[in-house]
């Protein structure tokens, strides 16, 4: 059946609070949810709850979602409220105070299996008021791979433990069973363990605070307040549409591959309709489930409508009143987007989570386009596991690993480079130097990628390019969970595209191999070294456009090189001393050069793409000009021409930039 999913009307109906104390409480309450946060953060076991790969809520009784943290990952926030229902619906009646609930089942609207959510209902005079949530990646939860991340999962039997809705306390118990069990089930149990009893706890201190409020307010003011919270968010989304034009608008977006139908971009379609009465999208047509665990549940799919969304309106706080002013119809179970049960679906996050975000991105930037940005980079992990040969007990690491990159650029500035992905604006890159203390992985290098970012009037964020070696271990596996390989990161308003995600092992030696951008169980050995960058953000505008003073200073910084300003900007620059930053713009040529590309650019994009592709093989046109002047896509390290791919990416190419290029 064809599932929509609506967040409940959650209008208050109990009596209005006066301004003064619904602003004390509503404050109030993202102070519980922040404390909560800071005790998650000081009590974890693992490095990548530390790196703030978590998200904390305060829902009311009904499970709707009252107030988020201030720095939660997007991803999150709009599935806690998913969790939340889905403890209410196993349990009904059978809560009870002292609770604590664990569930990370995406497929009752969580994330993927890493998630872990810890649940603990609030009761005040024997009645629930609401409930603390918490959720952290667990590093590992068992499946075929160290790290969870299996790009060979077609189900999620393969993926690691998924756990339905359980008590880990009853009624102030710990059930040191059930928690046994769940972590016995992971690569790192004492970790795990460790982040149990953390990630529990932390809903302790949300109760805490939320009844010091019933004492001092009440119990009817504070849940009233509750209500009138998300009533305010609501209102407040509403009024800013009703100055917004009505319409509908639509785009498309890809995946890299399906691996089970041979290559060729795999659509996700999205409408977006303005009527009046709230905010409506339609991603049904998109594609089919893929053969790989780059699916989304309906919770990510919604939580990526919500956070594209959010974007565009950052004064507006975030619960159950923004949801409840967007609704979402996601088709039948099944899809890209609405895999549905068994289907594989760790890998959302770098699948359709951020293509859903990105395409919502595209179509506000029509609507308010004061606000418009251009597509943001791809988030991607790798992960290396194996035995750690540096101890005498040889235990299990996981070096888990994802990179900053550029965001798009922007209708009034550059795009912000080395940021987190849009996918959680407020995760933090690891430290190498725990890293390396961590795991058997030495970083060789992490730097600002020179020319990673999509050319514009107002160019991309810079991405970062990032080296490891793996040195005492042995029994060690590769994984990497990414895209845009193929759906390169992409530019508009006539911006251009930035540079293809991909690992490379042993590059510029004998065995030297182009790994991709979504791969599982790969051996490597002590002294392999792999390297990977990670995109720059889409340019926006004609990137002829951008002023050559503009261009002289990227290249000055280190962001663009002189090749790159002639080639993408028509910038012609001589260096003097580059020790000194001297270099001096060539005006007459740099006029010339601009009035050749703008002659020529329309004609590069039609140009035979097997053509193109022998060229790039020969090593008489280099990657960047395949993909920005010609919009083709080839394997990047063979140089095999990707037909399918080609032709679906020009199109987009034809539609964002070309369109929009002077004649």
């Amino acid at each position: 059946m064809t599932q929509i999913i609506q967040t409940p009307d959650v209008r208050s109906t109990g009596p209005a609070l006066d301004p003064v104390t619904f602003e004390v409480l509503k404050n109030a309450f993202a102070t519980s949810v922040d404390l909560m946060s800071e005790q998650i953060l000081r009590t974890c076991y693992s490095f990548v709850i530390y790196s703030r790969d978590f998200s904390s809520a305060l829902c009311d009784a009904q499970g709707n979602t009252v107030m988020q943290g201030s720095g939660d990952i997007a991803v999150h926030v709009g599935t806690l409220h998913f969790q939340c229902k889905a403890v209410l619906e196993q349990f009904g009646t059978d809560i009870h105070d002292g609770d604590v609930f664990a569930i990370n089942d995406p497929y009752r609207g969580g994330t993927h299996f890493n998630d872990v959510s810890f649940i603990r209902p609030i009761f005040s005079q024997g009645e629930i008021i609401g409930f603390a949530q918490n959720k952290g990646h667990w590093a590992d939860i068992g499946g075929n791979v160290p790290g969870s991340f299996d790009v060979n999962a077609k189900e999620h039997f393969g993926e690691g433990l998924r756990i339905t809705p359980v008590r880990v306390y009853s009624k102030h118990v710990f059930l040191h069973d059930v928690a046994q069990l769940l972590v016995s089930n992971t690569r790192a149990p004492e970790q795990a363990m460790g982040d149990l009893h953390a990630q529990s706890e932390a809903t302790a201190v949300c109760e805490r605070e939320i009844l010091r409020l019933v004492e001092k307010y009440g119990k009817d003011t504070v849940v009233t307040a509750m209500q009138e919270t998300q009533d305010y968010v609501e209102r407040i989304v509403l009024r800013q549409l009703e100055d917004l034009p009505r319409g509908t608008w639509e785009t498309t977006d890809y995946l890299d591959v399906d691996p089970g139908k041979g290559e060729g971009l795999v659509p996700i379609k999205i409408k977006l309709t303005l009527d009046g009465t709230g905010i409506h999208y339609d991603l049904s047509d998109s594609a089919p489930a893929v053969a790989t665990f780059l699916n989304s549940g309906y919770g990510t799919s919604h939580s990526a409508i919500y956070a594209g969304t959010k974007t565009f309106f950052p004064e507006v706080p975030l619960n159950s009143g923004f949801y409840a002013a967007v609704q979402a119809e996601i088709g039948e179970e099944g899809s890209v987007v609405n895999a549905g049960w068994p289907h594989a679906v760790t890998g959302f996050c770098s699948g359709p989570y951020e293509k859903i975000m990105n395409g919502i991105f595209e179509l506000w930037s029509q609507i308010m386009p004061e606000r418009a940005m251009a597509c943001a980079f791809n988030l991607e992990y790798l992960l290396v596991g194996g035995r750690d040969a540096r101890t005498s007990e040889e235990n299990y690491f996981m070096w888990y690993d994802w990179m900053a990159g550029g965001w798009g650029g922007r209708s009034s500035k550059d795009g912000s480079s080395a940021t987190a992905p849009v996918f959680g604006p407020g995760l933090a890159v690891q430290p190498v130097e725990g890293q390396e203390r961590l795991s058997p992985v030495l970083t060789t290098k992490h730097e600002i990628a020179i020319d990673s970012a999509g050319p514009g009037r107002f160019r991309g964020g810079l991405g970062i390019e990032k080296g490891g070696m793996l040195t005492d271990a042995h029994s060690t596996v590769m994984s990497y969970c990414c895209d845009r390989s193929r759906s390169i990161t992409w530019g508009i308003e006539g911006g251009l595209p930035s540079i293809p995600h991909g690992v490379w092992l042993n590059q510029g030696t004998e065995d030297e191999r182009f790994l991709g951008s979504i791969f599982s169980s790969v051996p490597i050995q002590p002294g392999d070294v792999f390297t990977r960058p990670s995109a720059g953000g889409g340019g926006f505008g004609d990137p002829l456009e951008r002023t050559p003073e503009e261009v002289l200073e990227d290249i000055i910084d280190g962001y663009v090189s002189i090749d790159r300003a002639a080639a993408d900007y028509g910038v012609v620059i001589e260096e003097v001393d580059a020790e000194l930053d001297d270099y001096r713009i060539l005006a007459e040529d740099t006029e010339a050069l601009r009035t050749q590309i703008r002659a020529s650019r329309r004609g590069w994009l039609e140009e035979d793409a097997e053509a193109v592709a022998a060229r790039y093989r020969e090593g008489t046109v280099d990657m960047l000009d395949v993909i920005r002047r010609h919009g083709v896509i080839l394997h990047w390290g063979t140089g095999e021409l990707l037909e399918n791919s080609t032709t679906q990416y020009r199109q987009l190419m034809q539609r964002r930039s070309a369109a929009h290029w002077d004649a």
